[in-house]
């Protein structure tokens, strides 16, 4: 499911409050990160994940693959933090159409 305009722009003002779930540092995306990431995807539906500056991560390259990685939806990114969504088994947040 792609996310249309307004779908996007719902999920980047509900994503302004929130708080990164994930630092990543120089290990880049391990399969314990990806497994966090997966969970906390499933709980939360929306999240934030901050690159850290130090660990020469492109935080667009990082979303992307993790995007990929578990069929999630790229939000937004802002300098070293992007945002995505995963819609959950059990839905939480409700995007008006």
């Amino acid at each position: 499911m792609a996310l249309k305009g307004k779908e996007r722009s719902y999920l980047k003002s509900l994503a302004n409050s929130l708080e990164p779930v994930l630092i990543m540092g120089k290990n880049g995306l391990t399969d314990n990160v990806i497994k966090q990431l997966d969970d906390a995807l499933e709980a939360r539906e929306l999240i934030k994940i901050k690159c850290l500056d130090n660990s020469g991560l492109d935080a667009n390259e990082v979303a992307s693959e993790v995007v990929k990685l578990l069929k999630a939806e790229f939000v937004q990114s802002i300098g070293s933090k992007f945002t995505i969504y995963r819609k959950a088994k059990e839905p939480k947040i409700n995007i008006p159409k």
